[in-house]
C-alpha cells in the first residue's frame, strides 16, 4: 500500500516504503491495464526500460498471473554503440534475462547498436514503432532526469524522429557505473539508440518506476522544476495517462 498518493498536473504519483511494494503496485497495475487493452484488442504493444531500478517490477511482472503474453509484441527503449553481442550491460540482454526469455511473448523486436548502418537501424527500429504504435511504455528516470537516453542536451520535445542516435552526457555515463553495470567511466560507451521524447509521449499508458536515494533530486525537478528538456521527464506531468511509482529514498526531497 503506498504511503503517499498526490497529482501534479496530469501526472499520477504513487510513494511506497520499499522498492519491493513500489515495484509489486506497478506490476499490479501494468496486469489490469494489460488485461482491459487485451479485451478490446486481438494484440497489443509494450515498450521497457532496461536498468537495475525496473528490476523489482520486472520480477513481480515476470511472476503475474492472467497475462496472454503471446498477444503482446514487445520492444525496448533504448541500446548502448559498440558493446560486444554478449555483453550483459546491452540493454536487450538483460532484458532478455530479465524479462523475454522468461515469458513467451508474440514477439520481442531488439534495437541492434551493433547494426553496420546506425541510421539504417534508427530507421528500421521507427518503422516497426509506427506499425505497432506503443500501448505501454514501462520506464524509469536517469540521474539526470533523462527518459531513455534522452539526456538534457540531446532531449527534444518536438523530435521529429522517433528512433535517433545520440551522445551520452558525463552524468548519464557516470550512472552506469552507480548502478554496478560497469566498473569505470571509461568503460562506458558514449554512444547510444534511443527512442525519442515524442515516441515515448505517444504510448497510450506511461508506468515509471523510480526508486532509489540516487533519484532523488532528478524526481524533485520532474514534479517541481519547469517542464522542459533541462529535466527530460518533466513532460510526464502533460501526458492523459501516466503514473510515476517512487519509493521514499526517491521521494526524500518532495
Amino acid at each position: 500500500m503506498s504511503i503517499r498518493e498526490f497529482k501534479k498536473d496530469n501526472l499520477n504519483v504513487c510513494i511506497f516504503n520499499t522498492r519491493e511494494e513500489m515495484g509489486k503496485k506497478a506490476a499490479h497495475d501494468v496486469v489490469i491495464r494489460i488485461q482491459k487493452l487485451l479485451l478490446k484488442n486481438d494484440e497489443i504493444n509494450m515498450v521497457f526500460a532496461a536498468a537495475p531500478s525496473q528490476n523489482e517490477f520486472l520480477d513481480a511482472l515476470v511472476n503475474a498471473e492472467g497475462i496472454d503474453w503471446e498477444r503482446i509484441n514487445a520492444f525496448h527503449l533504448d541500446e548502448y554503440i559498440g558493446l560486444p553481442d554478449e555483453a550483459p550491460q546491452r540493454f536487450g540482454n538483460f532484458l532478455k534475462n530479465k524479462l523475454f526469455s522468461r515469458v513467451k511473448f508474440k514477439s520481442v523486436n531488439y534495437l541492434n547498436g551493433n547494426a553496420e548502418d546506425i541510421e539504417e537501424e534508427c530507421q528500421r527500429y521507427e518503422k516497426m514503432l509506427k506499425e505497432h504504435p506503443i500501448d505501454i511504455a514501462c520506464i524509469g528516470i536517469g540521474e539526470n532526469g533523462h527518459i531513455a537516453f534522452n539526456d538534457p542536451p540531446v532531449a527534444d520535445f518536438n523530435d521529429e524522429r522517433m528512433v535517433k542516435q545520440v551522445t551520452l552526457d558525463e552524468k548519464c555515463r557516470n550512472q552506469q557505473v552507480h548502478d554496478g553495470c560497469f566498473k569505470s567511466i571509461d568503460e562506458v560507451p558514449k554512444q547510444a539508440l534511443t527512442l525519442t521524447v515524442p515516441a515515448i509521449f505517444a504510448s497510450k499508458y506511461i508506468y515509471c518506476m523510480v526508486p532509489g536515494e540516487t533519484k532523488a533530486k532528478a524526481v524533485k525537478d520532474a514534479l517541481e522544476g519547469d517542464i522542459a528538456e533541462t529535466c527530460p521527464a518533466s513532460i510526464l506531468r502533460k501526458h492523459a495517462n501516466a503514473v510515476l511509482y517512487l519509493d521514499k529514498d526517491s521521494a526524500s526531497l518532495i
